[in-house]
């Protein structure tokens, strides 16, 4: 046998004990009895009613007496079973509240004919939206939201729940619940639709206190204040009255924004240091790089070399990032590197016999000095140009010119020479030194140059 006693406490007072035997109400209870009880419990309790709370819910238990009807033939009533609910509400705003509630229905109904049934269990969360805040006797709201039940053993089908319903504020110590769902199924081959009705009544277990309004704040009388340039800063404290300004500097404005008052700024429309006035850090040199990271601050340079010029190692006027040799002085005609002609070494002492490709004794002399120093000076490299006097066809010369040139390069390579390091070009009768009319000047004209290559 299943028994629901309830019992209802006001001012301290048991008020109304119910004792119901579920198993027999199918059996004696007409619905107008059911509600008979249920309406004496309203009437009781609003007796002693005084106010009607806050304007949201708090948290409340109860139960209610259900109905339903799974031949869900609306208008109409057809075959009505009873039930009863245990429920928890709890308002999530003035106008809105939820619910969790268990349904027993004494109730035989299974869809399909071969599963039997004598209790059904449902579990329901809904959401209820009232028309009025809590704080109202009668308040009506609508309902939606979802359920679950067992309609015969392992047959459990959900359901959705929506409907209208009544609330009555029992002095926001208890509420009164009238509700009607109709209870659409999620699952047609194992629940119809069907609708609920129950009435029933919660007890308050945490409630809001009434709406208290705030009280009006007092408006306190403000002296006149005098700012002539309306920074905020009143005159008496402005140090710039007829400028507007920032309160941080009494009033005075900061042009630059660099954190110093125009009137100490020696610099008032340029951001800058306290430690420079109100001024950029100085450039003395004009390079770019301020003082405070240039190394080198009375002489302009490059940022990569923190100020500084670019570098010249070895002093020839050339810097270290064009200079080939840069720990060797050169020419910047050779990429700053050096040329025999800067050594012990005189390329006019390389002469050819007349019409040959021979050298002469002072020649193999004068080459045995250029080994040697090509040797000491390995990054050295040489242009060996070849010329001639004007005698004798001009073709036959350049021919001549081009045999003493490899023939000076051959010697130097025989003596241990690299061959990259050295180049050879004939030019025949170019670029005469002197007059070819004598025979002091054909000796001349009759030579090798030695360029620097590197």
């Amino acid at each position: 046998m299943l028994y629901l006693r309830s019992y209802f406490l006001i001012n301290n007072r048991i008020l109304i004990y119910s004792f119901i035997d579920f198993s027999q109400l199918k059996n004696f209870m007409t619905m107008k009895f059911f509600l008979a009880v249920l309406i004496t419990i309203f009437f009781t309790k609003l007796t002693f009613a005084q106010d009607f709370g806050g304007p949201k819910k708090g948290s409340a238990i109860g139960f209610s007496g259900n109905l339903i009807d799974f031949s869900a033939s609306i208008p109409k009533v057809g075959k009505v079973e009873p039930g009863f609910s245990l429920m928890y509400w709890h308002g999530l705003s003035k106008h809105i509240d939820y619910s969790i509630r268990y349904n027993g229905l004494f109730t035989d109904y299974s869809k399909n004919v071969n599963i039997q049934n004598k209790y059904t269990n449902e579990f329901e969360g809904s959401l209820h939206a009232r028309l009025l805040e809590n704080n109202h006797l009668f308040n009506p709201f609508a309902t939606a939201g979802i359920g679950v039940g067992s309609y015969g053993k392992g047959v459990w089908a959900p359901y959705v729940p929506l409907g209208v319903g009544l609330q009555v504020n029992l002095n926001n110590e208890g509420y009164l619940f009238l509700q009607g769902n109709y209870r659409a199924t999620l699952a047609s081959l194992k629940l119809d639709n069907n609708a609920f009705y129950a009435l029933g009544f919660t007890q308050s277990i945490r409630s809001t206190e009434a709406f208290v309004p705030a009280p009006l704040p007092v408006v306190p009388i403000v002296p006149v204040v005098v700012d002539r340039d309306n920074d905020g800063v009143p005159d008496s404290l402005d140090a710039c009255p007829d400028v507007a300004g920032l309160a941080a500097f009494k009033g005075c404005p900061d042009t630059d924004g660099d954190g110093i008052a125009d009137t100490d700024d020696k610099c008032p429309t340029i951001k800058g240091l306290a430690k420079y006035n109100g001024c950029p850090i100085p450039d003395t040199d004009g390079d770019g790089i301020n003082d405070e990271e240039d190394k080198c601050p009375t002489v302009a340079g490059v940022a990569r070399y923190q100020g500084c010029p670019v570098p010249d190692t070895d002093g020839d006027g050339v810097n270290d990032e064009e200079d080939k040799c840069p720990t060797e002085k050169g020419t910047a005609e050779n990429h700053g590197c050096p040329v025999l002609a800067d050594y012990a070494f005189n390329a006019d002492n390389v002469q050819f016999i007349s019409g040959s490709a021979n050298l002469t004794a002072k020649a193999r002399t004068e080459l045995g000095k250029a080994v040697a120093i090509l040797k000491e000076h390995a990054g050295l490299n040489v242009k060996i140009n070849g010329y001639t006097d004007n005698i004798g066809k001009p073709a036959t010369n350049l021919v001549l010119s081009q045999k003493r040139a490899n023939l000076v390069k051959a010697y130097l390579v025989k003596k241990g020479i690299s061959t990259d390091r050295l180049t050879a070009t004939g030019f025949g009768i170019e670029n005469p030194v002197t007059d070819n009319k004598t025979a002091a000047g054909r000796t001349k004209n009759r030579r090798v140059e030695f360029v620097g290559n590197n």
